[in-house]
């Protein structure tokens, strides 16, 4: 597959079929520095801003107007490329095959056309981005370029490659003579640390902002930088300690300290050096020759050894963080290594994958209720939150009502969702963690997946109606429905989740008016047509109160379906259920219906045992049931024998089971239940002087009385009274 929007990308040095931990294992504890990854590849990482984790906004994924140009007609195979990826657009190779025409052909028209379409569906193929910003840039749109990787970042608001491509853009389009260049480079670089400098793969971007602050000449500015990232744990996490060293080192301590900082181990190193120097006046002083003076140090002076110890100083504070900071990288390692592709990619992920990311996610999960249950909290806070560089390296912001394991989940579940996206089991997962804490949280969830990545898939779309419903939501829930339905039309679920819904809210007419709706246009599909028709009737018998309606329903659909089964023991079973004595004349007229429509044998007897069964049970007079029970004998001799061979076990024929509400459907035949030790060998022997037609006469109910099992109970045939009730034919 052609250049998925992270493999095989051409042009920008993109990757190529790359993994973001492509590292050597590591034995804990803890591991050691692995070498740094390429500087092409992308983690497809997450992170968190100072009160919730970045997340992106299917609102904003719509492109600006696109600035004119006079290349004149697009390339000749365009039209034909871009009418295959608009009527597959799930097809992600038409896609592709598209995008590398416009390429090959340098057609900027063509190819802006193409990049915005195929974003707005796959807005996580952080490389396509990077393109699409390419473009305009070579084209002389700076301002286009820049626009189209902020829209970029707002879709993935993770990826460290997005982020660092924003900033070279900046860095080459801005004039840094001008005095708000450096502040505006300094806050998209604070923006890039808050969404994606807590990631386990972010060493990139907190190299790329120390640099620069270097190059700016802010000493105090980069250690800050260093002594924040110090406290996130990252893959490099001991290199960032080694640079931190090194610019302490290579700098004075008043040039990368904080003025109060700086004061206060200055104080404890001067009273530390006082200690020192008098314990060892007293030694020099016996050693002096008599009337010698020890040499005056000027006061104010700031030796080198002085220096030193304030480094020293430092150090000390710093060992202790780092040393926290490995515990929880060395926590992290083998589940980090676990994950062969961090970034998102249509082809499937194996079981291996998923399982990592389950395995991440509930260690995670664990931690953060660990860490809810101690009262000692860690010490290591978010060290991206605060948003401006200070002058004071050891402060941090603490956000008391979202703890740093709750930071530590939304981050991995947001990077769970870039390589998973096509996953509707870690949506849902993360909605499930959301939901106690905020339902507006999780409703965003849902939009993003069914409105982004999972526009396709019925069942997270009716997850999140039952989830607005529940909430009270209710026009939001049938919005939901509806779209889904416009999306995806003929799902016949959709249609009765509709209904269901407006008939939970009350809204019986409009219940009715949505499966009399898809009656109406389905008469083309006779199967669908009978499908609704059941649905609205029972809706009629059972909620509305108006068997009439419900039977004319039937009725109508029975003369365009005359051989649906389904629909003659519905109509039969709405006969029987209602009022005894008036119901004789009607049971009996559905039957002789059922009789006369091209049904399978077995269908036919088993309606006229139905009707038989009915006037056993109700009928006034002996006459009218055992005409009825004629009728059914003569049915039984015409078909030759068909009721026979299926008690005999010859055939499999659908039986009628009677449902906890009283409607009919059609099942498959079932064992009778049987007891543990008696093993159900060949049927009994038909009773003597009797005829086997007449033991047909209740079917299934004569079979089943039958079963030897019951013999151990001294019940026998004496069961079966129809044998002794009616006459031999």
């Amino acid at each position: 597959m052609a250049a998925e929007g992270c493999e095989e990308m051409s042009g920008n040095g993109e990757l190529e079929e790359s993994s973001a931990m492509d590292i050597a294992e590591v034995p804990p504890p803890p591991p050691p520095p692995p070498p740094p990854p390429e500087i092409s590849e992308e983690n497809g990482s997450a992170a968190v801003a100072p009160e919730a984790p970045v997340v992106p906004d299917p609102s904003s994924f719509s492109m600006p107007p696109a600035p004119e140009d006079e290349e004149g007609e697009l390339p000749a195979d365009f039209e034909r490329l871009w009418k295959a990826a608009h009527d597959n657009p799930q097809d992600f190779t038409s896609w592709t095959d598209l995008l590398q025409y416009c390429e090959q052909e340098s057609h900027v028209t063509a190819s802006r056309r193409a990049l915005e379409a195929f974003l707005i569906r796959y807005p996580l193929c952080y490389g396509y981005w990077k393109k699409f910003a390419d473009l305009e840039r070579r084209a002389g749109y700076n301002d286009k370029a820049e626009e189209v990787c902020n829209q970029g970042l707002r879709a993935i608001p993770l990826s460290v490659d997005l982020w660092i491509h924003y900033i070279n853009l900046l860095l080459g389009t801005l004039d840094m003579n001008l005095p708000e260049s450096p502040t505006r480079i300094r806050s998209v670089f604070e923006e890039a640390v808050a969404a994606a400098g807590l990631d386990f793969h972010s060493d990139r971007l907190w190299d790329l902002y120390v640099e620069w602050e270097k190059e700016q000449g802010n000493m105090k500015n980069a250690a800050t930088v260093l002594d924040r990232v110090l406290n996130v744990p990252t893959q490099l996490y001991n290199t960032h300690y080694e640079k931190f060293k090194e610019h302490l080192n290579n700098h004075a301590p008043k040039e990368v300290l904080s003025v109060e900082e700086y004061e206060e181990l200055r104080a404890l190193s001067r009273q530390s050096q006082k200690a020192e120097r008098a314990e060892q006046a007293q030694e020099e002083e016996k050693e002096r020759p008599p009337g010698e003076e020890e040499p005056a140090t000027p006061e104010g002076t700031d030796t080198e050894e002085l220096m030193q110890k304030i480094r020293d100083q430092v150090l000390v504070r710093k060992d202790k963080v780092y040393q926290d900071n490995e515990g929880e990288v060395r926590k992290r390692w083998h589940f980090e290594d676990a994950i062969k592709r961090p970034y998102f990619h249509v082809k499937p992920l194996d079981r291996l994958q998923l399982r990592a990311w389950h395995s991440y996610l509930d260690w995670e999960i664990a931690e953060l209720n660990r860490d809810s249950s101690d009262p000692a909290q860690d010490p290591n806070q978010v060290a991206a939150e605060g948003s401006e560089v200070t002058s004071q390296p050891q402060e941090k912001s603490e956000d008391a009502a979202v703890p740093r394991s709750d930071y530590r989940v939304r981050i991995l579940f947001e990077r769970c969702l870039i390589a998973c996206a096509l996953y509707e089991e870690f949506w849902t997962r993360y909605i499930q963690y959301l939901e106690p804490q905020s339902v507006d949280e999780a409703r965003a969830v849902y939009k993003r997946a069914c409105e982004v990545h999972l526009a396709y898939k019925p069942n997270i779309h009716m997850q999140w109606a039952t989830f607005e419903e529940r909430h009270g939501e209710l026009t939001e829930a049938r919005r939901v429905l509806e779209a889904l339905e416009k999306s995806m039309p003929g799902l016949a679920v959709v249609r009765l989740r509709r209904a269901a819904l407006e008939r939970r809210a009350g809204q019986l007419d409009q219940s009715e008016a949505l499966l009399r709706e898809a009656v109406d246009e389905s008469k083309e599909k006779p199967t669908l047509h009978a499908f609704y028709s059941i649905k609205l009737a029972r809706l009629l018998l059972k909620v509305g109160r108006n068997p009439s309606r419900a039977r004319r329903v039937l009725q109508e659909a029975l003369e365009i379906s005359p051989d649906n089964d389904k629909l003659h023991l519905n109509l039969l079973e709405l006969e029987v259920s209602g009022d005894p004595w008036a119901s004789a004349e009607a049971v009996q007229e559905c039957v002789t219906r059922a009789l006369a429509a091209p049904l399978a044998p077995h269908t036919k007897i088993l309606l006229s045992q139905r009707g038989l069964q009915f006037a056993e049970d109700y009928s006034n007079s002996i006459q009218s049931v055992l005409s009825v029970y004629e009728a059914h004998q003569k049915l039984l001799n015409e078909l030759g024998g068909t009721k026979r061979g299926a008690e005999n076990g010859d055939e499999d024929p659908e039986k009628l089971s009677k449902s906890d509400d009283g409607s009919a459907v059609a099942v498959s035949e079932q064992v009778p239940p049987t007891m543990p030790h008696v093993p159900i060998t060949t049927p009994p022997p038909p009773m003597m002087g009797t005829d086997m037609s007449s033991q047909a006469g209740y079917g299934a109910y004569s079979s089943w009385y039958q079963q030897p099992q019951y013999g151990g109970y001294g019940y026998q045939n004496t069961w079966n009274y129809n044998q002794s009730y009616y006459p031999p034919s």
